[in-house]
């Protein structure tokens, strides 16, 4: 299992220069300059020209791409432009925002998702089990900025629409990213434990006069549940790496808004920062995946 590990960090190294690179190359292909974008229209050419200079975006890319590596590799993800402060600050101060965010979307979609699931597996092509599919298939398929809007609009009496003031202030857009996540874990316990049903010990457990909740919990659901928890550790994998719309909608200040502000920013720095910590969680989070698939699995073993 070490080597294992080992051999995917290092793969994983490839991954990020490549993501890096091409981030870095779109943001100097795409029209537009972020000194022109810090200091508006109202200053002279020759001031722009002399700022461009000091901070080295008149150097080729490719200079300034092997200077970005070189100091991201010692830790220095470099300084926003919009922010004057450094990259890895920014993140680490907003990091926390998006955590509890994610944790807590992650709550609702397993909560919901595994039990309907499950239930819609028991209770199969019944009026249960298409009711259950079609809200999975809702959540799943409405885009999450319009569902978002809808409870802002159903819910802005009593609950806070905007910020991050409270733990209230999770409730609207820990629904809206867990109600998503909790159709495609329905969907996948739903078609795993179907699968799982039709073994030969679960008949056989069956024969044997144990009750249908017990063959269910104790025989069907641990090795249903297989790849559901690879879906869901790279689902979290994926909300910690920031909820890029959510995060706008309701104005939380977390890892996808930051994004957003620096695209609109043509922030560079802090745009290859965010890149580079995403990167790196969602990588993170598939390794941990594979390695839950020995832990949960006894017969599966890396070799």
């Amino acid at each position: 299992m070490g080597k294992y590990i080992t051999k995917r960090i290092l793969i994983s190294i490839p991954v990020l220069i490549g993501v890096v690179f091409i981030t870095f190359l779109m943001l100097n292909v795409i029209p537009g300059d972020p000194v022109t974008v810090m200091m508006k229209d109202h200053i002279k050419p020759d001031i722009i020209a002399n700022l461009r200079k000091s901070m080295n975006l008149d150097d080729p890319m490719i200079v300034r791409f092997g200077r970005y590596i070189w100091n991201a590799l010692h830790g220095d993800l470099g300084t926003s432009y919009k922010f004057g402060r450094p990259v890895n600050s920014l993140i680490f101060e907003m990091f926390p925002n998006t955590v509890k965010l994610a944790v807590s979307a992650a709550l609702v979609s397993w909560i919901i998702g595994i039990p309907v699931g499950i239930l819609s597996a028991v209770k199969r092509n019944s009026l249960v089990d298409r009711f259950s599919m079609g809200f999975a298939l809702f959540g799943v398929s409405m885009p999450t900025f319009f569902i978002g809007l809808i409870l802002q609009f159903l819910f802005q009496r009593v609950l806070p629409v905007s910020g991050f003031d409270s733990w209230k202030c999770l409730i609207l857009p820990s629904i809206v990213l867990g109600w998503g996540a909790a159709g495609s874990i329905a969907r996948m316990t739903r078609s795993s434990l179907l699968s799982v049903l039709k073994s030969d010990y679960i008949r056989t457990a069956r024969a044997k006069g144990l009750q249908e909740i017990l063959v269910i919990i104790r025989h069907a659901l641990k090795n249903s549940l297989l790849p559901v928890i690879t879906m869901m550790a790279i689902q979290i994998a994926d909300l910690m790496s920031g909820a890029v719309i959510t995060e706008t909608v309701f104005g939380i200040p977390g890892i996808g808004r930051l994004s957003v502000t620096a695209i609109s920013n043509r922030d560079m720095p802090l745009l290859q920062g965010t890149v580079i910590f995403t990167t790196m969680i969602i990588i993170l989070g598939n390794l941990i995946a594979d390695i839950l698939y020995s832990v949960v699995d006894p017969r599966i073993r890396v070799r």
